[in-house]
């Protein structure tokens, strides 16, 4: 299509360059002529450098056979109409008021373009930020607190799909509760957003899809337009670990420090106690039984007899000695302790028994001190299990190899929930004659071998305690 243009400013100059840039696919467009009235004009200066016919009047188009389409860009409809009086029937026009309708129209298609590409860009540098930069759990929530979106490694966790997930509510989600978060205990971050418009945290207990649960931090960012709420971006991380390694370091500054005022209050009482078991027995020797006197001496000696008991508990604890480990089988080790505590469950009529997985590999451990811990373990479930009830002590390797676990369970009463995070604290106790520092002693033996104690138990269905010592502990 070869084109002349009428009126050569700066609406001209742009067809110009828009032709040269641009790849018509139906079309090949090409300008052959341009006229205005000033020699100077941008058009009329470039057309002339490129060797394009140029006039100071338009009417010397007419003359030229090689001309398609007239295009007038002087912005005179009077001009216009008389180009339309005098053209060809073969050669079509344009207005400028239909010019600018089409240019306008060009300038939007390369707006939206550009709008397009940048979205394109905008996404996939979403993408990722959300499924590769960030490795803690991502969601995108609307002000209905329903998931808009949510990144991999959260859905990996939660064990569901995305289409599980976006347009749920997160709540349902995260806590499988049916109304959003609430009160002191469990504060809804996006709540506190709409109502301070700032940045919020908070620390919840999330369930995973294993019903295992996780201590998770949270913090939530406002998407606002135009000063609207629109939702949050919630980034969320798993801190069961870090919580947990507090708990322990808590626990053992505290097993320290009762340790070494342990011993000190031991070694002071302990003398004074002999002396007082040691009087009232010589002084019952001098005595006939059955006298007033004597019954009260024999409660005085009882009664030093379970404080000396007590003392020696609490030296027992202070000392926690280095482990002296050598490679063991627990099963033997298991067995031993068996033998030692059967004789106590069958004067109560409990069923003693034992469940032990064969071959299981040898084990770097102090053989000593992980007895003594079978062995309370199996004395405080005989004591809280009834005549006739049932403990079994089983051992097994670790789902994954790296371990062996040993369980001591019973029927019998079971632990109250509100007491299962205190049980392993010194001198904690629910005996009425207890010290509270047999299971205190457990726990540091089997930290002392790298180990974890575990505990599970539901009043009334008994407890299990699952004890895991990892196999390259010794190394």
């Amino acid at each position: 299509m070869r084109i002349a243009v009428v009126g050569a400013g700066n609406n001209c100059l742009y067809l110009m360059e828009l032709i040269e840039k641009y790849e018509f696919q139906l079309l090949t467009p090409v300008i052959v002529a341009v006229a205005d009235i000033d020699n100077n004009a941008p058009g009329f200066v470039k057309a002339r450098k490129r060797g394009i016919f140029v006039s100071n009047d338009y009417n010397d188009f007419f003359k030229l056979d090689n001309i398609d389409f007239i295009v007038e860009l002087t912005g005179n409809m009077d001009i216009y109409n008389d180009i339309l009086s005098k053209k060809s029937s073969h050669v079509q026009s344009m207005s400028h008021i239909t010019a600018r309708l089409f240019w306008e129209i060009d300038s939007a298609a390369r707006r939206y373009s550009r709008t397009s590409q940048k979205l394109i860009e905008t996404r996939a540098l979403y993408d990722v930020m959300m499924n590769g930069l960030i490795h803690e759990y991502v969601t995108v929530i609307g002000v209905d607190h329903k998931i808009l979106d949510i990144n991999e490694t959260f859905l990996k966790k939660l064990g569901i799909e995305r289409k599980e997930a976006v347009g749920r509510y997160c709540h349902e989600i995260t806590h499988g509760q049916p109304e959003p978060c609430s009160g002191r205990d469990r504060v809804c971050p996006l709540a506190e957003v709409e109502r301070t418009g700032k940045s919020s945290k908070a620390t919840h207990i999330h369930v995973d899809h294993n019903g295992e649960k996780n201590f998770v931090s949270i913090s939530c960012y406002p998407i606002a337009e135009n000063g609207e709420l629109k939702g949050v971006v919630e980034v969320s991380k798993d801190i069961t670990n870090e919580i947990e390694f507090q708990k322990n370091m808590m626990q053992q500054e505290k097993l320290v420090s009762i340790g070494r005022l342990s011993a000190g209050v031991a070694h002071e009482i302990n003398n004074p106690l002999t002396t007082i078991l040691t009087s009232s027995m010589l002084i019952q020797e001098d005595l006939e039984k059955g006298t007033e006197i004597y019954d009260e001496l024999s409660i005085i000696s009882n009664e030093a007899l379970r404080c000396r008991k007590i003392v020696k508990s609490l030296l027992d604890f202070a000392r926690q000695s280095k482990s002296l480990k050598n490679q063991n089988d627990l099963n033997e080790v298991i067995k031993e302790s068996l033998i030692l505590t059967r004789k106590q469950a069958r004067f109560k009529n409990i069923d003693l028994s034992a469940d032990l997985t064969e071959n299981l590999p040898s084990i770097a451990i102090d053989k000593d001190k992980i007895q003594q811990t079978i062995i309370n373990l199996t004395l405080n479930a005989i004591e809280a299990t009834p005549s006739g009830g049932k403990i079994q002590i089983s051992s097994r390797l670790s789902d994954d190899g790296n371990a062996l676990v040993f369980i001591v369970k019973d029927n019998g009463e079971g632990i109250d929930s509100n007491d299962l995070n205190k049980i392993f604290d010194p001198f904690f106790t629910t005996k009425k004659y207890g010290t509270g520092l047999g299971l205190a002693i457990t726990h540091g033996i089997i930290e002392q071998h790298n180990g974890k104690i575990d505990v599970e138990s539901e009043p009334g269905n008994g407890t299990s305690f699952l004890i895991t010592l990892p196999l390259n502990h010794g190394k």
